[in-house]
């Protein structure tokens, strides 16, 4: 049986948050603050999921109390009741690890919208091919979570696929949930050009970059290098007769940043400074996560672009990620943006790192 004593205190504690926050957000001045407004609705919905869980957690505790007071006044019913009660204890024990995931000090870029970058790499079309596949899986997944992706640019390859594309995505908890998908990502099958049947190997990377904002990052304009050019589709076909392509060179990093993906060159200027603001902000933070890393020597979520992270094995249905030895049989399903199991095994294995250290 669960030992639930300790939790009450957090537990009274958030709910005094909750209900606090609930008053704040009530408070018709509060969206004349737009950065407080977005921290105050980020933290009620944080809160908002767990006090879902609490409620459970509270529902279930009483009734096991009810459930072990009939069996002491009937015992009639006390073999039934047992049953009962073993089941509410199991169901105990499952809510209680999963508040145990929420009372965790939550990362400051969880609540943060993203920008994700897809490129195709080793593995020529049928890289691309799969490229463009992770991309719909992940935007299944975001119309699951009702979150807004919003393509920012794309670079299409013969093959039908992307040799690269960058696209936001935003809603509640987006980074939170998606943050570990940075890495490389291998696929294994055979390409419908293969007439022997063959299976082979490519890999795309991904890499998930917490979207900044402007009073997160400053961005000096002597900095910034601006080209502009046409904008071209592929094999050098030009799809533009107006010098709208934006190529943005930050010199201190050296970052560059290419976006033609729409007509009009503010636009497009517009999208690359987002991703330029975004990639600056992820090399501070990832500066910061190695030094973390370092210290406590945690490779979940580290965010490296060069580590493998998860091979797709289609002939054998089969989906492997490598940091938690994870092995799922249901590739297709996966694909189709059932990925909930994958991020729910990948927070608990975060989580394990934190509790160890």
């Amino acid at each position: 049986m669960v030992d639930v004593t300790f939790l009450e205190k957090k537990l009274d504690a958030i709910q005094n948050r909750y209900e606090e926050l609930q008053k704040i957000i009530s408070d018709p001045k509060l969206p004349q603050n737009p950065k407080r407004y977005k921290e105050t609705m980020r933290e009620y919905g944080h809160l908002d999921e767990t006090m879902a869980v609490i409620t459970e957690f509270r529902s279930k505790n009483q009734e096991l109390l009810d459930a072990r007071e009939m069996a002491e006044a009937d015992p009639e019913i006390r073999e039934l009741a047992g049953e009962e009660m073993e089941a509410l204890e199991e169901s105990i024990e499952r809510i209680v690890q999963r508040l145990k995931v929420l009372l965790v000090p939550r990362d400051p870029l969880d609540g943060k919208d993203i920008i994700v970058e897809i490129r195709a790499g080793t593995g020529g079309d049928e890289a691309s091919i799969f490229a463009a596949d992770l991309f719909r899986m992940y935007g299944r997944f975001a119309e699951n979570k009702k979150w807004n992706v919003e393509i920012i640019e794309v670079s299409r390859s013969e093959a039908g696929g992307f040799k690269e594309i960058v696209f936001a995505v935003s809603g509640r908890a987006v980074y939170g949930d998606l943050r570990y998908e940075s890495g490389v990502h291998r696929v294994q099958r055979v390409p419908s050009t293969e007439s022997q049947g063959r299976i082979h190997t490519s890999a795309v990377t991904v890499a998930v970059l917490p979207e900044a904002e402007e009073t997160d990052i400053d961005i000096r304009e002597a900095d910034v290098k601006v080209d502009v050019y046409r904008s071209s589709g592929p094999g050098g076909q030009s799809v533009n007769t107006t010098d709208s392509a934006v190529r943005l060179t930050h010199l201190p990093t050296g970052l560059v940043v290419i976006c033609q993906d729409e007509k009009s060159q503010i636009k497009n200027k517009a999208k690359a400074y987002r991703v330029l603001r975004s990639r600056l902000y992820d090399l501070e933070e990832s500066k910061k996560q190695t030094a973390r890393a370092a210290e406590r020597k945690s490779q979940i979520g580290s965010g490296d672009r060069s580590e493998r992270i998860r091979t797709y094995n289609f002939p054998q249905n089969r989906l492997t990620d490598h940091r938690i030895n994870l092995t799922l049989y249901k590739l297709e399903h996966v694909m189709q943006g059932c990925i909930e199991e994958i991020i729910d095994a990948l927070k608990v294995g975060a989580l394990e790192e934190v509790l160890k250290d």
